[in-house]
């Protein structure tokens, strides 16, 4: 079930000399590569290049720094929605997820100093969106933590579970299957299954992947904006990604051909024993041989031969990835970090409502429910945070995804 969820939180106090430095960067910083070697595995993929696929607006990174001249956190972002609102939101390429480069040891109250600072407003603005983002992921908890101590204003706006694949307890009878889908597709000429990855990306890789994606239904039923390589700025996004060699080889491509034309894809990105699956596609030409299916189960034999454990699937059209073996895991939210407690009140209400659904308000009464009773401010001094908040609310929508 969708719903928002407003944290407030409590400022706290900041012992003198424990502000960590602030400087603002443009473009992906350096830092962010540096702080993703220290990573948790299935982290080290947040790097500069994944930002930099986001798109081709502007960027700006904050980059804070502890007194020994260490890096505490470097947190990318771009302008999103109407320029006058000045919302800020952390870029990356499509899915997985989106998260921020923080130090492995980093704590709740030296983050909450940082996010105080007056500097950071440069950096961030007033309004900053991180998401989407796993529920349970380190980086987002300590900067709800910190953002509540700092009196920041934080707003969830959850988006359902993803579904994840153990490689180890997959049910053999599903391959079994794929080898008659695979005999009925060679009757209609050679059958061919190659990976790209590392140093094999070429643009006749792009082409094919975009061939694909044409022949497809997202190419053939829909306005293509839901595609990876089927525009030139959506192929863009990868190229430039796979132009870092750590990128270059965690991604992958393993792509299905029947005499020599590819007909279907999987899209793939390794990081540690889990395995993000980006993108699939078919040529619905070959619908009834399910290249699909063929396809995908020889990308999850190479991934499991690799060391892959688990398969992150991502949120939505659980029937299927539940056919697979694919059981819920933790959900993903999306993540507004207001200034304004009064203007963040207000935005949540909008924030919960996301379009091409019911529309109605996603909102739980208990964690919506703040500055209520006699502590309530007159209307007249929330006016200007009511306007803003409005604007703020038509914001919400047009960058929800």
């Amino acid at each position: 079930m969708l719903h928002t969820r407003i944290d407030h939180g409590e400022p706290i106090g900041f012992a003198a000399g424990s502000v960590p430095r602030v400087s603002i960067v443009d473009g992906a910083a350096a830092t962010i590569d540096r702080l993703a070697d220290e990573a948790a595995p299935s982290h080290r993929f947040l790097r500069a290049a994944w930002y930099a696929g986001g798109g081709d607006v502007p960027m700006r990174t904050m980059v804070a720094t502890r007194d020994d001249g260490t890096p505490l956190a470097a947190i990318p972002t771009i302008t999103a929605g109407p320029a006058l609102l000045g919302l800020r939101a952390v870029p990356g390429s499509y899915w997985p997820f989106r998260s921020v480069a923080l130090a492995p040891d980093a704590g709740v109250r030296e983050l909450a100093a940082l996010l105080a600072a007056p500097a950071v407003e440069a950096g961030l603005g007033t309004v900053w969106r991180l998401g989407p983002v796993y529920a349970d992921d380190p980086a987002a908890l300590l900067l709800r933590r910190a953002a509540g101590q700092a009196g920041w204003t934080t707003i969830d706006r959850t988006l359902g579970p993803t579904y994840l694949l153990d490689l180890h307890a997959r049910d053999a009878r599903a391959d079994r299957r794929v080898g008659g889908y695979a005999r009925r597709l060679a009757a209609t000429g050679t059958v061919e299954v190659r990976t790209v990855t590392g140093g094999g990306w070429t643009d006749a890789v792009f082409a094919d992947l975009a061939r694909v994606e044409r022949a497809s239904w997202v190419g053939q039923d829909t306005d293509g904006s839901g595609a990876k390589f089927l525009s030139p700025a959506q192929a863009a996004r990868w190229r430039g990604a796979t132009r870092d060699p750590v990128l270059a080889a965690g991604l992958s491509a393993t792509i299905l051909s029947v005499a020599g034309e590819p007909i279907a894809f999987s899209f793939d990105l390794a990081a540690g024993d889990v395995q993000y699956a980006i993108a699939s596609s078919y040529d619905r030409r070959f619908a009834a041989a399910r290249p699909g299916r063929i396809v995908t189960a020889h990308q999850f034999a190479s991934a499991a031969a690799a060391g892959i454990r688990t398969v992150d699937l991502g949120a939505g059209d659980s029937g299927y990835k539940r056919q697979m073996g694919a059981v819920a895991g933790p959900p993903l939210v999306d993540m507004l970090f207001v200034r304004n407690r009064a203007a963040a009140e207000l935005v949540g209400w909008r924030w919960g409502t996301v379009p091409g659904l019911r529309g109605e308000l996603l909102c739980r009464p208990e964690p919506c429910a703040v500055d209520r009773g006699a502590h309530r401010p007159r209307l007249g001094r929330l006016v200007p945070p009511i306007l803003a908040a409005g604007a703020l609310a038509a914001m919400a929508l047009s960058v929800a995804e």
